[in-house]
């Protein structure tokens, strides 16, 4: 009997490093590629497909590499699964930054073994990748990650303590899931005013209208300023609140030796989107003492961001994420402490991006993580 090797994506906009990955793929056996919905897409991306299903079964069907091809019949990140169980494949491939804990663990369970393979062009070709092709000459906006504070934009939080927020702003080199943490509905809302770059403008100002227009007059339930100010302001800056929900100071870092020092040490794994219906409301703890914890916890941080001190930023990382989990405990569940267990040896530190309840896991490491992703900062002279 053949070994069976298997790999799921998208696939869309299809493109010379999909061809390589295929290759390489298949020579652990006969290859066989499940690939996404057009509604699964859509849900995860919060963008219609560039080629449709059938368009992209069609291509990928006919590259020499695979043996077949189909549809996943599921939904989510783990649309797979159904497929996999039946194929019974010996080997499931992916990319870095297609590696979750959720199909180690489903690979582990069904005696399959996971195969993690670089992104490495074929044959001196340039690299490629369907995000980059899409930003091309598509949407250029950025993304943003929070480091320490979060939360603490909403005045229901500060009110308690003031305190400061830290973003960093990233480029968008990878397409990053809806609902995961990344701040994925402001920079849709900001599409719909700059739908494929920012203005050459000064950020605050831009941060300040998007954070007016995501959060109309009348709104329910009002965003952070974090989510339009990390989008918006190049680099690493914090921001400073005191019951109010517009910050009433900035910093910023553009000191290249510093963001580059970020980049080598911060690494990112996806998890899960946050389920539907999830309160992170539901059950809080705010008072005086936990806000100023993390108010303490995002000052620590920023002093040892810019004394590149690793070890103690590790600490003011862990310590804001704590004092996050203290105050809103729906952040995490044992799915979640069961994904930051498999990383407790090879990271000092460890975060859920955004809000939390899923999404992707935020790690500080003094060495590469096999399987997670690399960042790359925004710089203020980047042009996007």
């Amino acid at each position: 009997m053949s070994t069976k090797v298997f790999v799921s994506g998208c696939f869309d906009m299809l493109h010379s490093g999909h061809v390589a990955f295929f290759k390489e793929a298949s020579k652990y056996g006969d290859l066989y590629v499940g690939i996404g919905s057009d509604q699964t897409i859509s849900e995860l991306k919060g963008r219609e497909t560039i080629n449709c299903e059938a368009e992209r079964l069609y291509m990928i069907r006919a590259i020499k590499h695979v043996k077949e091809a189909f549809v996943n019949s599921g939904s989510g990140i783990m649309d797979f699964e159904q497929e996999v169980k039946n194929l019974k494949p010996d080997y499931f491939v992916v990319n870095e930054d297609g590696y979750s804990p959720a199909k180690e663990a489903m690979c582990h369970e069904l005696g399959i073994e996971l195969k993690v393979l670089e992104r490495v062009p074929d044959m001196g070709l340039p690299g490629r990748s369907t995000t980059a092709i899409r930003t091309s000459d598509n949407c250029l906006l950025p993304y943003r990650i929070d480091l320490a504070g979060t939360w603490i934009d909403q005045p229901y939080v500060s009110r308690h303590h003031p305190g400061w927020a830290i973003t960093l702003s990233l480029e968008p080199v990878i397409e990053y899931n809806e609902r995961c943490g990344m701040s994925t509905s402001t920079r849709n809302a900001a599409k719909k005013i700059w739908p494929h770059y920012l203005p050459i403008e000064r950020p605050e100002k831009l941060a300040e209208i998007l954070f007016k227009y995501e959060n109309s007059p009348g709104s329910e339930l009002v965003s952070g300023a974090q989510d339009s100010i990390g989008i918006c302001m190049p680099g690493l800056v914090r921001h400073y609140y005191d019951a109010e929900y517009w910050p009433t100071q900035f910093e910023s870092i553009h000191d290249e030796a510093i963001l580059s020092w970020l980049e080598e040490h911060i690494y990112m794994i996806m998890l899960w989107p946050r389920k539907n219906g999830l309160d992170l409301l539901k059950e809080t703890y705010i008072n005086k003492e936990n806000t100023k914890a993390l108010a303490d916890a995002s000052e620590q941080a920023w002093q040892a961001i810019q004394q590149k001190d690793l070890k103690k930023f590790a600490i003011a990382f862990s310590n804001s994420f704590n004092a996050q989990k203290t105050m809103f405990p729906a952040m995490v569940d044992k799915d979640v402490n069961a994904a930051i267990d498999k990383y407790k040896d090879d990271a000092l530190a460890w975060k859920l991006a955004g809000a939390g309840g899923g999404g992707y896991m935020i790690l500080i490491a003094d060495k590469p993580i096999k399987g997670a992703m690399k960042i790359k900062i925004r710089r203020k002279d980047s042009g996007l």
